[in-house]
């Protein structure tokens, strides 16, 4: 496809909306199975997503939400344990297909196969989370479609430092800009935009609709499909109401509006 070669995704909140009834339903198990009397609301996640990546988002909770708490002496140790056990709910979550993919993914992933389009993920979430989605939600030997997979600790800084995406344009032997990338916050398109992507695709979700997200390409509610159109929030509209390869070709860089 004229215009790009590849296309780059984040995966929570971009690929699935797993947040609020995954990851957060996954730390809430773990820390009741490790005898903790932590809640994490819905609104409190909001807050705490703040800070990218599992282990840091406890380490945070703790700082500014838990002073109290008596720390044991090997606070990473624990703070390592505990996200594990988190992994291996979210995991289960994912194996009993509670998260499904937001509207327009699968069919635009599978366009971008057809036209011969390479695909990568850039995420500060573990690779055993990017399996669990897409071993769950897309046909067998899915995640062989994607080129490369950065996630986790991979990198020595997570998102919004551009890090993982350097990392991944690496990997890909392409230039930032080749390629498209696909969030669904303000610190992944600060990520991308670090890197050097001055095409990001935004499709906002409820813990992220109120960011400033003016130096994307294109805002949208989703990826648009059968069932659900693709509507604009700031940027270009999709005319058929669906983000497809030929309406990527005609993003312009960053936009604002």
């Amino acid at each position: 496809m004229a215009g790009f070669d590849a296309l780059i995704f984040d995966v929570d909140g971009t690929l699935a909306d797993t947040e609020r009834d995954g990851h957060r339903v996954a730390f809430n198990r773990a820390f009741a199975e490790a005898g903790l009397d932590w809640e994490w609301s819905v609104e409190l996640y909001g807050s705490l997503l703040s800070v990218t990546g599992g282990k840091e988002r406890i380490l945070y909770y703790l700082n500014e939400y838990n002073t109290g708490f008596e720390r044991p002496d090997d606070l990473a140790g624990f703070v390592g344990e505990l996200h594990r056990s988190k992994t291996r709910h979210y995991m289960a979550l994912m194996g009993a297909g509670a998260i499904p993919l937001r509207p327009g993914v699968a069919r635009l992933l599978g366009e971008a196969r057809d036209s011969g389009t390479r695909l990568a993920i850039a995420t500060t979430t573990t690779p055993e989370n990017v399996s669990a989605l897409i071993e769950n939600t897309l046909p067998d030997g899915a995640m062989g479609w994607f080129e490369v997979i950065g996630a986790g600790d991979i990198v020595p800084h997570k998102k919004p430092a551009p890090d993982i995406y350097e990392w991944v344009l690496r990997e890909m032997r392409l230039g930032a800009g080749d390629v498209i990338a696909f969030e669904d916050s303000a610190h992944g398109v600060s990520s991308a935009m670090g890197a050097g992507i001055d095409r990001v695709v935004v499709t906002v979700n409820g813990y992220t609709a109120g960011q400033d997200f003016s130096a994307a390409s294109v805002v949208l509610n989703t990826l648009g499909d059968a069932v659900v159109s693709a509507q604009a929030i700031a940027g270009p509209l999709p005319s058929n109401g669906r983000v497809d390869l030929p309406f990527l070709a005609s993003l312009p860089g960053r936009v604002s509006g």
